[in-house]
């Protein structure tokens, strides 16, 4: 006979565990194969759902059923993105946020043990001829899936997750700062001297990112504009690459030891290649000529030689000794041009040894370093007591060293090294005068424009003031503290509940909201944090696509009810398919035809569940009130508001935001107008359906709705199995409730330059980065969601004619937006 555990503290249920294990179920459960593993997680390990369809109290104490079955903290209602009422807690054993009184915290395997065995998924016990499912692997399986998922929840709950990236944001931050101030905030001096390669041909420059010049945007650049390159047949190979850039039919012709000229007249870019193999005389003389006031300079001079003096004097120490004054004799020249020029002095690359002919074996390695150190000695120390304005282009020599293998003659670098040196060229001198989205590089950071300064004014005057309303109210329970009963020895407990003021919620609120945006604007505003380019391979897309699915079936739940495309089930749909979006971007898998497709149709499929969601909403509940309509306005849109004035941001740039704003109007007026058709009248009356399917039936034919859909695939699927009806996955529904704000946050603190780059908190290590960057990302974007349910309860009241006054100052507000915008456009 088993030993029944005792009731937790505050649960005085006087019903037995044997009768409490069964739910008190109002409808018959969906047909479908048993599940052995999540009865064991159910009932005989966790007892979470016991009084659970009554919200009564069960083993774990009080608080509503929804709050106790969600282990992430989300309790939301009604079918729509808006109009929710989050009530955040823990649904985990050990009693997080939202736990009742009674859900004080127990020991993980106090009682365990001493649990009458239960296998069956049905409400009813099994017969004895399914008893063998309790015994064996099966049970030890279902326990320590149980246990694990159990442990997860006890010490991980959204409060601590939310705190700990507060703490790896500051640290990073510091971190980060600490840094720029260390090694210098230049993003010109990374591009010229350091980075890496990402695949085959793709350069990442280290912490910017290097956008890719065309044809128009390089005549663009460089119009009126005078370009010489100075040096050997190395130089003469950047040029050609440089040149082809501006125009890709230009043909490598003409003797090789003579100057070549390029213009481009409808551009007006001229571009020279100087012969001057040596670092000599001759060089000097042609740089001496543009030092003279009368003689009109180049916008950008590129020089550099060595390995022909190596070459002519056989690589002896006089050439090297040589080498050494003639540059020293060049650098005050040099110095002088770059206060008026971009001056580049182009280091040399590595040789293959192996590859070099018999009349170039003495251009080693060995030597070319040596000349490399001369020049970076002679040049950097040229302007005395201050920095050098000559640009070393050592950034060639990490280029080459992944690709001198691939040279045809072991000295000539192959055409894809230098096209990636000509693109740094044009990087360093375009970036600040185009700005382009992704290519941070070389660009400074934006100036505050005055829209900003006024929402930084707000937020820090918001902190202030909820700061001293926090002390306001610490020193108030400060002097209502309990004091001692001189008679009885015992104290006087003087219980204060005050409630929570709309001011003070508000203040809180934006005191949230500017903490937060001061984060969005260091990652993509303050170029405080480092930005990379992205670059496919289908482990970085698939890898990350199998983790989500592990977890997404590692967590989940029993529904409240098994209809098609319920609550439950939205939710899943909208968490898989966002967190699959999400990946789709960071890996950069639109380069891959294939994935490119099918993420088009999830986009399609995520814009059908918003619409389905607010159809359901007022189908069921019939409310087509204004309150309801600026509910669901607000949630949509507040976020991308305080961004675009946050971010300097146009309301376009966040294109689904739109999107779905438009069509939910598009719902609400189909269905507001005469005859307005509810759930409770057509169940009255059977031709109110007829009526509802010709309101339908015409908006269908005006947007051609459904057409070769494969969105209704995905419900069949989904829904043919009954007991898959029956579960889903709280995973995935978890990232649902919260995916509007996932979409949105993603461009500027998890992703850089409009999605085509990626955040990096965590430079040289890829995999670490994306996991604490993603963290961070989703805290954020909870507590946002949060934070914008506080605020629509508190700024949309329910009496019409307070909101209509609202509206008038919501009006005013965006005119007076308006008004700033095309002031400072001005």
């Amino acid at each position: 006979m088993s030993v029944q555990p005792p009731p937790p503290a505050g649960a005085r249920d006087p019903v037995t565990p044997e009768a409490r294990a069964g739910p008190v179920t109002p409808e018959p459960r969906a047909s479908g194969p048993p599940s052995q593993a999540q009865p064991l997680l159910r009932q005989e390990a966790t007892g979470e759902e016991e009084g659970e369809e009554t919200g009564g109290r069960g083993a774990w104490g009080t608080g509503t059923a929804e709050q106790r079955r969600r282990g992430w903290g989300e309790a939301d209602e009604g079918p729509g993105e808006a109009g929710r009422a989050d009530a955040t807690g823990s649904g985990s054993p050990a009693g997080g946020e939202g736990d009742g009184p009674g859900g004080s915290r127990r020991p993980l395997l106090g009682w365990l043990p001493r649990r009458p065995p239960r296998c069956c998924p049905c409400a009813a016990p099994l017969p004895r001829s399914a008893a063998h499912c309790c015994h064996g692997g099966t049970k030890m399986a279902a326990l320590a899936y149980t246990l694990g998922k159990r442990e997860i929840n006890h010490y991980f709950s959204v409060r601590s997750a939310k705190l700990l990236a507060l703490v790896a944001a500051l640290l990073l931050a510091a971190c980060h700062l600490a840094s720029r101030r260390y090694r210098g905030n230049d993003s010109c001096e990374y591009l010229l001297s350091s980075g890496r390669f990402l695949g085959d041909k793709v350069w990442q420059p280290h912490s910017c990112m290097m956008h890719k010049y065309k044809m128009s945007e390089a005549k663009s650049c460089l119009v009126d504009k005078h370009i010489a390159f100075i040096g050997d047949s190395r130089i003469r190979q950047l040029f050609y690459s440089f040149v082809k850039i501006i125009n890709p039919q230009f043909k490598e012709e003409g003797n090789k030891h003579e100057n070549i000229p390029f213009e481009d007249k409808t551009a007006a870019v001229k571009v020279d290649f100087l012969w001057h193999p040596e670092v000599n005389g001759s060089m000097k003389q042609c740089i001496k000529v543009w030092t003279e006031d009368s003689v009109a300079k180049p916008h950008v001079i590129v020089a550099g030689a060595a390995t022909w003096s190596i070459k002519i004097h056989n690589g002896s120490e006089e050439a090297l000794a040589q080498y050494r004054m003639n540059i020293t004799s060049i650098a005050p020249l040099l110095e002088k041009l770059a206060k008026t020029s971009d001056v580049y002095w182009v280091l040399q690359d590595p040789v293959y040894e192996d590859l070099l002919s018999e009349n170039r074996k003495m251009i080693t390695n060995e030597k070319i370093d040596a000349y490399n150190e001369v020049a970076v000695s002679i040049l950097n120390s040229s302007a005395r007591n201050s920095k050098s304005n000559v640009k070393l282009f050592s950034v060639s020599k990490l280029i080459a060293q992944e690709t001198i293998m691939e040279s045809l003659d072991g000295l000539h670098l192959p055409e894809s090294s230098r096209e990636t040196s000509a693109m740094i060229l044009m990087n360093v001198y375009c970036n600040k005068v185009l700005k382009p989205v992704d290519g941070s590089c070389c660009q400074p950071r934006p100036p505050l424009t005055l829209i900003q300064k006024l929402a930084a004014c707000f937020f820090a005057l918001s902190i202030i003031g909820y700061l001293i309303l926090y002390a306001i109210q610490c020193n108030a329970r400060r002097k209502a503290k309990p004091c001692p009963d001189l008679e009885s020895g015992e104290e006087k407990k003087t219980l204060v509940n005050t409630p929570v003021s709309s001011v003070e919620t508000l203040l809180q609120a934006f005191c949230k909201l500017g903490l937060i945006m001061a984060y969005f604007y260091m990652c993509d505003r303050a170029n405080l944090f480092m930005k990379e380019n992205k670059f496919y391979t289908h482990s970085s897309f698939f890898i990350p696509i199998i983790y989500i699915l592990v977890l997404g079936i590692f967590y989940n739940e029993n529904t409240k009810e098994t209809k098609v495309l319920n609550r439950e089930q939205t939710d899943e749909w909208k968490g898989w398919m966002q967190l699959v979006i999400l990946i789709y971007h960071i890996s950069g898998a639109s380069t891959f035809l294939p994935v490119y497709m099918h993420i088009r149709v999830l986009v399609a499929a995520y814009l059908f569940q918003t619409g389905y969601g607010h159809f359901s909403y007022f189908w069921v509940k019939g409310d087509f009130g204004i309150h309801r309509v600026c509910q669901v306005l607000f949630r949509l849109n507040f976020l991308v508001v305080v961004l675009c004035i946050v971010m300097d941001r146009p309301y376009q740039f966040y294109y689904f935001v739109p999107l779905v704003t438009v069509w939910f109007m598009v719902i609400y007026v189909t269905l507001a107008l005469w005859p307005q058709i509810t759930q409770k009248k057509a169940n009255g009356n059977c031709l109110w359906h007829l009526g509802l399917l010709l309101k339908l039936a015409f908006l269908l034919l005006c947007i051609c709705f459904l057409a070769y859909s494969q969105i209704v695939a995905f419900i069949l699927i989904r829904n043919i199995p009954g007991y898959a009806r029956s579960v889903y996955s709280s995973f995935f529904a978890w990232f649902g409730k919260i995916s509007l704000e996932l979409f949105i946050c993603q461009y500027h603190i998890w992703l850089a330059a409009d999605t085509r780059g990626i955040l990096v908190l965590i430079p040289g290590n890829p995999t670490l980065n994306i996991i604490v960057s993603t963290f961070i990302f989703v805290c954020v974007a909870h507590e946002i969601s949060q934070i914008t349910t506080d605020l629509a309860q508190v700024l949309i009241p329910k009496d019409n004619p307070s909101l209509l006054r609202r509206l008038a100052c919501t009006a005013a507000f965006f005119c007076g937006l308006l008004l700033l915008s095309s002031i400072q456009d001005k």
